[in-house]
């Protein structure tokens, strides 16, 4: 999203957050309209499960509902939103955590966009079959990050968001979130030339054949 058109949506949530603080029901349904996917996008990708996404979906915008007239416009709407959002996520991940996961692992991150892009189909049964395995590949290493450092990834590389934007929500500094993004990128590289070295290697020596 270019600067005009996230100037543009900041400006048009600021009308719709006045508009429902005034008592317009049909403005909230329009914030909920322009947002729902997203929470409910970021929530599935910290959970990693439809039914409790869906119930952060509606905890958060319950929430919004109840606390809007107490937002006082000094972050963007979105970004205020995306917080309540998280920390709901994270909440539910908390009360069902058995065991967590230590950052000596191998660990990656992702960027989300494979999981919304719509693209013409091409392939071949093989290539579908690759593809299909790679996004299990990515996922699972996804479910291994801690939710520091998953949560910075999503938000930065999967919702687009600045490391500023990032920082505001997850209350941390910026030097905090490029550390963490980091680190993450440079298992998500490390994990993914590991699956992508034997194939290259097998056309090598179809080439030299």
């Amino acid at each position: 999203m270019t600067a005009s058109k996230r100037e543009r949506r900041a400006e048009k949530d600021r009308e719709l957050v006045e508009k429902a603080k005034a008592g317009e029901l049909r403005a909230f349904e329009e914030l909920v309209n322009r947002y729902e996917r997203k929470v409910y996008n970021i929530a599935y990708r910290i959970t990693k499960n439809r039914e409790e996404a869906e119930e952060v979906l509606q905890e958060t915008f319950l929430s919004v509902y109840k606390s809007l007239k107490r937002f006082k416009g000094k972050s963007a709407f979105s970004t205020w939103l995306y917080r309540i959002a998280v920390n709901a996520a994270l909440m539910r991940m908390r009360k069902k955590r058995v065991e967590t996961v230590s950052l000596d692992e191998p660990l990656i991150s992702d960027n989300g966009d494979h999981l919304r892009r719509e693209i013409p189909d091409w392939s071949t049964p093989e290539d579908e079959i690759e593809k299909k395995r790679l996004m299990q590949v990515i996922s699972e290493a996804i479910d291994s990050l801690p939710d520091g450092y998953k949560t910075v990834v999503l938000l930065r590389d999967g919702e687009g968001l600045s490391n500023s934007e990032v920082a505001h929500i997850l209350k941390t500094s910026v030097p905090s979130v490029k550390a963490k993004l980091h680190r993450a990128r440079m298992h998500l590289r490390s994990r993914l030339s590991d699956y992508f070295t034997p194939s290259r290697k097998r056309k090598e020596r179809s080439v030299q054949m």
